[in-house]
């Protein structure tokens, strides 16, 4: 059933699925800006701060390096699932450039849904790992801070990853148009030019 605006045109109904997917997306989002953001600025500061400290009292802050490797364990593995939020992950396209149309989307999602069942895949061996560091009580040397806490990132950024490619999956799906991530359009021309 159609809606009607007040200028008497029938407007089309929203569509849920879409509308919920795009809530989905917009939360695991703010997720991922959240922990690549506080990640990146905590490791800045202590990084920073470690420098002044070296400088102006001749004795660096304990632990600095260890808290900094942590930190880009996370950033690396979070990092992913926005990679694939954004399309700047690496593709082999050789094929798929030459593709145009039904054929080009048609691979794009197969692509996809094979990509975001190795991320899941991914995801469940890792949560394998987590918890055998978990059982062997692993902890960082200098800080003894429980390993397993800093590799939880693995089974989080591989399911945020994943459910990224099953959104793009499902947006080409439900769309005419080909699209690159949730959000973004393909936007190709068959023929590059030199200007």
């Amino acid at each position: 059933m159609n809606r009607t605006s007040s200028s008497g045109k029938p407007q089309k109904r929203p569509n849920t699925l879409l509308g919920m997917l795009n809530i989905l997306d917009w939360w695991l989002g703010a997720v991922e800006k959240t922990i690549l953001a506080g990640s990146i600025l905590a490791m800045a500061l202590l990084m920073s701060t470690h420098v002044v400290s070296n400088l102006v009292f001749q004795q660096g802050i304990p632990g600095t390096y260890e808290v900094t490797e942590m930190l880009i364990v996370v950033i690396t593995f979070v990092g992913v699932s926005y990679a694939a939020r954004h399309a700047r992950h690496i593709s082999m396209s050789a094929l798929y450039e030459q593709l145009s149309g039904r054929l080009r989307k048609i691979l794009l999602i197969v692509i996809c849904v094979g990509t975001a069942v190795l991320m899941f895949y991914f995801a469940y061996k890792s949560i394998g790992y987590v918890a055998v560091l978990h059982e062997r009580g692993r902890t960082s040397s200098s800080l003894h801070i429980p390993m397993w806490m800093v590799y939880t990132a693995l089974p989080i950024g591989f399911s945020l990853a994943g459910i990224q490619y099953l959104l793009t999956a499902t947006r080409n799906l439900i769309s005419k148009e080909i699209y690159r991530n949730f959000r973004e359009k393909e936007e190709y021309s068959d023929v590059p030019t030199d200007d």
